[in-house]
């Protein structure tokens, strides 16, 4: 009997253990990615970055990555973010696009629809390694919003760096040269 009873403490220990740390992407049925990047915008400030993802983004284990699986393409991605992100007061996006998507076969189309969706916004192209290192400059310290999409085009990952909206670069540089005389 006294065995009966350790087996079934050990059974119910076993399938009563939950994980410590879920990962971002696990699904839930109750919350869509919409209400999942809705909850986090607001958390969100100057350095951090939001990366709308192809479908083969690496899942990275450094600990400030989050995922969050949308199952959406990555223009209507890309669409709702930048309304999300419009309608903040605290945070503007500094946009990127990898330069090879220029001469990706068969993304004119994918381009041009981007080009509608940021509106004449300010858009960097850079070459993806350099992407790269300008986020992981930053990713050590601070998070980084993967919205992973279903989107299968190369090079056609959208990077954004977020920065201050209330405080330009402009207003930095005159406080800086205030104090200096102070």
């Amino acid at each position: 009997m006294k065995s009966l009873i350790q087996i079934a403490v050990a059974v119910i220990c076993l399938f009563s253990c939950q994980p410590g740390n879920t990962p971002a992407s696990a699904p839930s049925t109750a919350t869509t990615w919409q209400t999942r990047l809705d909850s986090v915008l607001p958390l969100l400030g100057h350095r951090n970055w939001i990366i709308i993802a192809d479908k083969a983004f690496p899942f990275q284990s450094a600990p400030g990555m989050v995922y969050i699986n949308t199952n959406a393409t990555l223009p209507e991605v890309a669409d709702y973010t930048i309304r999300q992100l419009g309608k903040g007061t605290h945070v503007s996006p500094i946009l990127y696009l990898d330069k090879e998507l220029s001469f990706v076969p068969g993304a004119a189309g994918y381009r041009d629809t981007l080009q509608q969706i940021f509106k004449g916004q300010s858009v960097q192209t850079l070459l993806h390694d350099s992407v790269f290192a300008k986020m992981d400059k930053t990713a050590g310290l601070f998070k980084v919003i993967v919205l992973k999409t279903n989107t299968t085009l190369a090079y056609s990952s959208v990077f954004i760096n977020l920065d201050c909206k209330y405080w330009s670069a402009d207003k930095e540089q005159a406080m800086r040269e205030a104090m200096k005389t102070k």
